[in-house]
């Protein structure tokens, strides 16, 4: 605006329009449009005008949008195709109905559309193992419910090792619940050991979505048996590829048909297991069966073991509903470490670090009361706590 003011002020002291418009590097168009604005506007026109477009095109009719509005008003649960419909039944033909996405674009705009909150604890996986050896990697994961003969619904639970694809475990169960998994689990590990982790996706009971990390009771269980969690990036099946292979495998042999009830599926499931692990060569394996390379695990399962922080200050008990009571203050874990031991310890005034077994969990700030997590300490690269 200041060099369009001297160009003006130049001009009027009677310098030629040629040679100013050459000084300023602009055509001598564009300096006669400056100085016709300064006449009619004076300083004011000399400012810049907006590129916005006096019409548009293809703008949708302020009656149409009202429509649209008051049908979502008169129908809060209907959405975009259904309100088209509705508008193409009611108004007249003459009128021309928007697009699907041009009426939810219009409900957006209006505030009219729910968008789903994300979880602040929105789960990103963890590092994964090579799991070379059997043994150090136990995959696990609930092949698909499917409906059995009696109408009752069936969940699969399966667990492999990942090096020779040995089928640990293939149980039928009446639901996803936590408990089942428990105890499917503690009898497994008293039958075969305990591997080194254990892999499965993000999904209940394995990982929850809203815990500490995605933290579950029975991912926490794992931690106190001394056993490391990985979790694939959740959409990437693949890296639980061998697993899912199996799982194709299983359904194809023992759901289809599915048996009449529970306990004639899971007389199919054990069948499937003899015969995957001694009799059905493995291609990656060189054709051996899974069961000529699996070897037992040659860590007992002996309980759990309490654990202990000879570096920390002080040992606190979390209580039922995921606190921690420190100083008379209580301060929110997560409830999937209710009733688990933590290690707390003074890093700074008033300023505490939390840990579980061997992983850092965050900072406490007894004056807000508030935990600070720190970056998901869970994989199997993880260093222990300094």
């Amino acid at each position: 605006m200041d060099e369009r003011m001297r160009f003006v002020i130049r001009l009027k002291d009677g310098e030629s329009m040629a040679s100013l418009c050459r000084e300023f590097g602009i055509s001598r168009k564009t300096g006669y449009k400056i100085f016709e604005r300064y006449e009619q506007c004076g300083q004011e026109g000399l400012s810049d005008r907006t590129r916005r477009p006096f019409r548009y095109a293809n703008q949708l009719p302020e009656p149409v949008e009202a429509a649209i509005v008051a049908a979502r008003r008169e129908k809060p649960h209907w959405g975009a195709r259904k309100i088209r419909e509705r508008l193409l039944r009611r108004l007249p033909h003459a009128v021309k109905v928007p697009a699907c996405s041009t009426i939810h674009a219009v409900l957006d705009r209006h505030g009219l559309v729910t968008h789903p909150r994300r979880s602040r604890t929105r789960t990103e996986g963890t590092p994964l193992s090579e799991g070379a050896r059997p043994n150090e990697l136990w995959c696990t994961d609930y092949k698909g419910e499917f409906m059995l003969g009696d109408r009752h619904y069936c969940y699969p639970l399966t667990v492999t090792d990942h090096a020779s694809r040995y089928l640990l475990l293939c149980e039928a169960l009446e639901s996803n619940r936590e408990e089942l998994a428990f105890s499917a689990f503690e009898r497994l590990f008293q039958e075969r050991g305990l591997p080194r982790a254990i892999r499965s996706d993000n999904g209940v009971p394995f990982a929850s979505p809203n815990g500490l990390f995605n933290l579950s009771k029975l991912s926490v269980w794992w931690l106190r048996l001394g056993i490391g969690i990985e979790r694939i990036k959740p959409g990437h099946p693949q890296q639980n590829g061998r697993h899912e292979r199996m799982h194709l495998t299983l359904k194809q042999e023992t759901t289809r048909p599915a048996g009449a009830n529970v306990l004639q599926q899971q007389a199919k499931f054990d069948q499937f297991i003899e015969e995957f692990n001694n009799e059905r060569p493995h291609e990656a394996l060189d054709m051996k069966c899974p069961a000529e390379v699996y070897i037992p695990s040659c860590c007992p399962y002996r309980g759990i073991p309490e654990p202990h922080y000879p570096f920390h200050d002080r040992t606190v008990m979390v209580t039922s509903c995921g606190r921690l009571c420190l100083y008379r203050k209580k301060i929110n874990l997560s409830t999937c470490l209710a009733g688990q031991a933590v290690g707390v310890k003074e890093v700074d005034d008033g300023i505490w670090l939390v840990s579980f077994m061997e992983y850092d969990l965050g900072y406490i700030d007894l004056e807000e009361k508030t935990l600070q997590p720190l970056d998901n300490p869970f994989g199997p690269k993880v260093l222990p706590m300094s």
